[in-house]
Formats: C-alpha cells, sequence, structure tokens
C-alpha cells in the first residue's frame, strides 16, 4: 500500500499537508555541506584572500563595512538555505575547512605566478584586483 493510498478519503488539507510534510524532509535531507555551496565558499574564499593582501601590502586598505556586508549576506544566504547558526559556525570555524580554503589560497597565488611571502607581489594582486572590480578587489582600496 503506497502513503496516497493511507490518505484515501482524506480531505485536500490532509493531503496536502502530507506531501509537504514529505517533501520538506527530502529537501532538509537533501541539503550540501557549505563547502559545497558555491556562493558562500567563494564569498568566504574572497575576503580570505582580501584580507591576506591587506595584511601584505602597506599601501592596500580594507574596505571593512564592504567585508562586514559580504559576511552578514552570505550568512543570511546561508539561512535562507535552511542551515543553522551551529551548522554555520562550525563550518567557519572547522580547522579542515581553513586548512582547505588556505591550499585554496596558494593554488589561486601559484596560478597567477605570486609569492604570498613577496609583499611586491601582494601588492601587485591587490591592485589588479582592486583596478578590475573583482569580488577580491571591492574589498579593498588603495591608499
Amino acid at each position: 500500500m503506497t502513503a496516497l493510498h493511507s490518505y484515501r478519503g482524506a480531505g485536500p488539507l490532509a493531503i496536502a499537508v502530507a506531501v509537504c510534510t514529505l517533501w520538506g524532509g527530502a529537501v532538509a535531507a537533501a541539503k550540501p555541506p557549505l563547502r559545497d555551496v558555491a556562493r558562500i565558499d567563494n564569498g568566504l574564499f574572497y575576503v580570505a584572500l582580501a584580507n591576506e593582501i591587506r595584511k601584505s601590502c602597506d599601501s592596500i586598505v580594507a574596505r571593512p563595512l564592504k567585508a562586514i556586508f559580504t559576511m552578514q549576506a552570505l550568512k543570511r544566504h546561508a539561512k535562507d538555505m535552511g542551515y543553522t547558526e551551529a551548522e554555520i559556525d562550525a563550518y567557519t570555524s572547522s580547522e579542515a575547512e581553513k586548512d582547505r580554503m588556505r591550499a585554496r589560497g596558494a593554488a589561486f597565488y601559484e596560478a597567477r605566478g605570486i609569492d604570498p611571502s613577496n609583499p611586491d607581489d601582494m601588492c601587485t594582486l591587490g591592485r589588479a584586483e582592486i583596478e578590475t572590480h573583482s569580488q577580491i578587489g571591492v574589498l579593498l582600496r588603495a591608499k
């Protein structure tokens, strides 16, 4: 006997509630890890890179309000997708995720021929990002 057969004789409202309950459970179970949500993962990556650039380059500063608004928007998006505060905190404080972001940053620098320990390279990168108004560049400002 199928689930719908057990609702034979039930009113439309009861069937609608049953369908929504079943569908809602499937949606909750299908929620991907936050690292797999590109908008959130990439957004955090860009904020991290902008922070590294501004720390390495004396001629570039952060746009702190822009960074705060970006982080709030990412958190709001995660909550809108059904993630809890605990899930968001677990993702952002996870040492494994921080290590993954560091490795991703190293690959980013390597692909662009940037030595992250060289302030001149980081300043060059930062100025290029600012000039192109990239997602990293909008978080930075040249002094």
